[in-house]
Parts: C-alpha cells; sequence; structure tokens
C-alpha cells in the first residue's frame, strides 16, 4: 500500500483527492490529513479513511478536533507547528494544497522525506522557486504538477526535448466577470467575484481567477517549473476552459491537452503516474461541443498578467513579495476595504517599493530570508491599503 498525506484536505483539492482515493481504498494508507476551520469534515474524512492524524491550521479549534476523534484513536493537532510535524511523517507521496505562501514550509518538509511531492499549491514555486528545486534535488524528490494547466504542459512534454519548445500556452476563463464593462468591474462585490462560471473551487481562488491574480501565479509557476524563458509564455483566454495548456514545438506543432474541467484529472494523473488509470471524469463530447474559441487577455482588465511579467524580469524574491502583497490585498477586497480592481494598484505599489531594494531582492533564497520577505511585503501592502480606506 501506498502511504499519502493530504495537506489542505478540506479544500476542493483535496476533497477531490480523497474522492479517489476512496475509490480504491485498499492501495492507499492515510498518514495525515490536514484542514482549516471545516472540523466536522476534517474529522470525518480522518475516521472514514483511517488516518494517523488529522491536524487543523487552528490551535482555538483543537478541542473541537478532538471531541470530533474522541474514541476513534486517531491523533489530533492543531496550528502551524503541527502541520509542520505532520509532514515529516513517512508517506510515499503528498498531496500539497494548502493555500497561500504557507503551502510552502510543509512541501519543504515532506520532500525533505523523499516523497513524491504533488504540487497544487503553486505560491511554492512563485515565491520560493529556487528554494523548492534545491531541496528536491537535495533529497531526490519528484514534483509532480496538480494545476490543470501544468498537468498539462506536463504531459505535453513526456518523451519530448524541453529545448525543442517555442512556446507554452496555458488558457484562462476570464473568471466571473470576463464579459463585464471595466466600470462594472471597478464596483464588483466580493460575493459576484466568488462565483466561477466553469470550476467549483474556493472563494479565494475563485476571486483569483475573476482578477487573473491566479493566472499571473500560474505564468511565474511555468517558468520555474519548466524551466522556460518569460518570452516563451503566453496566456490566452478560454471560456469554453476544456484546453487547458498547449504547448508549441520548433516545428510548428502544437500539442494541446484536452479535456473537462475537472480537477480530479490532473489530481489522478499525479496520483497514479506514470502509469495511467480510469477516472471518473466526463467523456468529452467534440461534437456536441462544437467549436472552442480563444482570445488574447485585455491587459486593461487583467493588470495581474502585466505584474507577472515584471516580476520574473525583477528575480530573486520578487515571486515572494508579489505573492504576499497579493494575499493582502485579497483579504482587504473581501472585507470590502478596497474594491476590485485596487488589488493590482496595491501589489503593484508594493512590488515597485520593495523591488527598489536590491539586497532585499538579491537575498539569498532560504527559508527563512523567504519568510521574512513575505512579512515585510505582507507589513507594505497593508500600509498601501490604509491610504487608500
Amino acid at each position: 500500500m501506498r502511504r499519502v498525506s493530504i495537506f489542505g484536505a478540506t479544500g476542493s483539492i483535496g476533497q477531490n483527492t480523497l474522492d479517489l482515493i476512496r475509490r480504491d481504498r485498499t492501495s492507499y494508507d492515510v498518514v495525515a490529513l490536514t484542514g482549516g476551520a471545516n472540523i466536522p469534515q476534517l474529522a470525518h474524512d480522518a475516521i472514514d479513511l483511517g488516518a494517523e492524524i488529522a491536524v487543523t491550521a487552528y490551535p482555538n479549534r483543537l478541542e473541537d478536533l478532538r471531541a470530533a476523534l474522541s474514541g476513534t484513536g486517531i491523533e489530533a493537532a492543531a496550528g502551524a507547528e503541527a502541520i509542520a510535524d505532520a509532514a515529516a511523517r513517512p508517506a510515499d507521496w503528498v498531496m500539497s494544497a494548502i493555500v497561500g505562501a504557507a503551502g510552502l514550509e510543509p512541501g519543504l518538509i515532506a520532500m525533505s522525506t523523499g516523497a513524491t511531492l504533488a504540487l497544487a499549491n503553486k505560491e511554492s514555486l512563485v515565491t520560493a522557486g529556487d528554494l523548492v528545486h534545491r531541496t528536491a534535488a537535495k533529497h531526490g524528490t519528484e514534483i509532480l504538477p496538480v494545476d490543470s494547466e501544468h498537468s498539462a504542459v506536463f504531459q505535453g512534454l513526456i518523451g519530448e526535448d524541453i529545448a525543442s519548445v517555442e512556446r507554452i500556452t496555458i488558457t484562462a476563463s476570464g473568471g466571473a466577470f470576463r464579459d463585464w464593462p471595466l466600470e462594472e468591474m471597478a464596483k464588483a462585490t466580493p460575493e459576484q467575484a466568488a462565483t466561477h462560471p466553469n470550476w467549483d473551487m474556493g472563494q479565494r481562488i475563485t476571486i483569483d481567477s475573476a482578477s487573473m491574480f491566479n493566472k499571473a501565479l500560474e505564468v511565474i509557476e511555468t517558468k520555474e517549473f519548466f524551466g522556460v524563458a518569460p518570452r516563451q509564455i503566453e496566456v490566452l483566454v478560454h471560456p469554453e476552459s476544456l484546453v487547458h495548456a498547449l504547448v508549441g514545438f520548433n516545428d510548428g506543432a502544437l500539442m494541446a491537452h484536452v479535456g473537462p474541467p475537472d480537477m480530479r484529472h490532473a489530481i489522478g494523473f499525479a496520483l497514479h503516474y506514470p502509469d495511467r488509470k480510469d477516472l471518473p471524469v466526463e467523456r468529452l463530447d467534440l461534437a456536441r461541443i462544437g467549436q472552442l474559441t480563444f482570445k488574447a487577455p485585455n491587459p486593461d482588465r487583467y493588470p495581474a498578467l502585466r505584474l507577472a511579467w515584471d516580476v520574473m524580469e525583477i528575480g530573486g524574491m520578487a515571486g515572494c513579495i508579489f505573492n504576499a502583497a497579493k494575499e493582502k490585498a485579497l483579504d482587504a477586497f473581501i472585507d470590502h476595504q478596497i474594491g476590485f480592481l485596487d488589488m493590482a494598484d496595491v501589489v503593484e505599489a508594493t512590488l515597485n517599493k520593495l523591488a527598489a531594494d536590491s539586497c532585499l531582492i538579491n537575498a539569498e533564497m532560504t527559508l527563512d530570508t523567504v519568510k521574512q520577505t513575505d512579512h515585510l511585503a505582507r507589513k507594505t501592502a497593508t500600509e498601501i491599503i490604509a491610504t487608500r480606506g
């Protein structure tokens, strides 16, 4: 049996991962499940799958988790240190699906055990790509992409020489506001932004989809994951969300990955790799679909994309600053402190201010320096947000 742990088990990626594991229970031994405030779901999944330990990120919910697991023999724990301890438990395969920069350290710890890391936490490569790759190389860890776009690129590159790749195209649905006038987007509420036309995801990632900050992170992640130059990466708005990515080669060929908007495909590919196994996803009827549409993203509507190329040009700690500022701007939008279009302004102002410090940008990338830069960027973004109140 393969020993597996799922970090971010109560989120959409985690729940889809558990759905696949439940369909083949005899093949997996669940070690650790971590989650947030949804204690009933976390406890239910831990009991159902016989996990060794369940961890909530919130220390004030520990007693609730202990009560829910009472008499089961499953260990209950809480807080960042407990999540780190759970990541150190030996496992063969670990799903990294904690949202945000908080997912970086558990992923690094899991890699240090030699476990295969299924990476859904795009912030890990955005904030600390060099550190992630060095850790993987040191411990002989394999990293498998779980974002649908990067899984699609990964699959398109199997058996290919990366040197023959001219371009990589990742697609974006355009989010909740893809057909809204710009002036209406400026007045959009968090509730409106949290509704996705194609995907079933959590609040934060759905809002990031509407602003294209999620796609900006994926652009940076593409560079970090596949080692291509920024000029080789492009984004297309594809409202149907059926073509997840395309790889263009030096002979003019484009290899496209086409599939339903169901995260269980990318998760299942990583779970079963290098094999392909049956998955409970829709089989597309292309004749019924009839057509697929693509268009270039409007830079005025999606300034986050421009910032992604700025981050790649600056390099160093710029990705860490970008992500931290993005998370604070998103918090402020959800709390109705700033408008939808103000988020990009906050991130750009934070990036411009801190990128002027060459010592900060070019600091040696360690977990400590990443944490320090993350803290400074959040503080700076918070100060910028306060001036807009």
